[in-house]
């Protein structure tokens, strides 16, 4: 044992060949895989708005014109309202809702409107069955379908009609989420790649900004410097009687532009000290 022992602490000194690829980086990069959404959810299917609660007073659909409930007891009322039905009479009280939105006149049910009332109803009452039982297959596969029906039927509004698709979707509370052009995994590696090219594009913004204040601040002593210097040329050239190659409008630029740049710090500096004192 004692020979085993002293065998671990001499191999570490023992020249060994190391990996040097594959290693950690030193960059404050955290990947995330993002939380997968199903295709049922709101998120995905474009349904702004959920199922409404009903009071639970409402008459059912076919029964809101009758003459004899106006009249009628209140407790045989209450066996024609919703709270006292089967949930299947509110959800058709509001596909009658969503229809009356869109519908062309008062007996439309086969317009294309008239159909995307109807599958957008079925469509909020499944995702609200999925919310409480989430473990029905069947009402999800069914959930499905009827989105996917759904999409190409904006899909096709979208093409031939674009003003009654974009009334359709202000009127049922949607938003159009096409198909993707293309289909990619989610992989870790390209994650972190592009997150990388983010980090080094903000890397070089902030230097680029840091480089631009820094230029900004000795920019009033460079063109202090460069009206001495050209105005030193002008007149040694002038005295030395050689071709003048500054200008006079040369020089009278700059000093117009040192005195505007002058004025502009003097008044942001007295805006920040009124702002001090203030």
């Amino acid at each position: 044992m004692n020979a085993f022992a002293k065998l671990k602490t001499i191999t570490p000194t023992v020249n060994q060949i190391v990996r040097t690829y594959a290693l950690k980086s030193d960059l404050k990069i955290k990947w995330v895989r993002p939380e997968k959404i199903p295709c049922y959810k709101p998120e995905k299917s474009g349904d702004l708005q959920p199922l409404p609660k009903f009071a639970g007073n409402e008459l059912m659909k076919d029964y809101r014109d009758s003459k004899e409930l106006e009249t009628a007891n209140e407790h045989v009322r209450n066996l024609f309202t919703i709270q006292h039905n089967r949930r299947r009479e509110m959800v058709e009280n509001f596909k009658e809702d969503m229809v009356r939105k869109v519908y062309r006149h008062e007996l439309d049910y086969g317009s294309i409107e008239a159909k995307l009332g109807l599958m957008t109803a079925r469509i909020r009452s499944l995702q609200d069955f999925m919310e409480k039982f989430p473990r029905q297959s069947v009402v999800k596969v069914q959930l499905k379908e009827l989105i996917d029906k759904r999409k190409r039927f904006l899909r096709y509004l979208r093409r031939w009609d674009y003003r009654r698709f974009e009334y359709m979707l202000e009127k049922l509370d949607l938003v159009y989420k096409p198909y993707p052009t293309h289909f990619h995994w989610i992989t870790r590696k390209d994650s972190l790649r592009k997150l990388t090219n983010i980090h080094c594009e903000q890397i070089k913004e902030t230097r680029l900004e840091e480089y631009r204040r820094q230029l900004e601040s000795q920019q009033l002593e460079f063109l202090e410097n460069k009206l001495k210097t050209l105005e030193f040329i002008r007149k040694e050239q002038t005295e030395c009687q050689v071709p003048v190659t500054v200008s006079s409008e040369e020089i009278k630029t700059v000093r117009k532009r040192y005195e505007e740049l002058k004025q502009k710090r003097a008044a942001v500096a007295e805006s920040l000290k009124e702002s001090e004192d203030s």
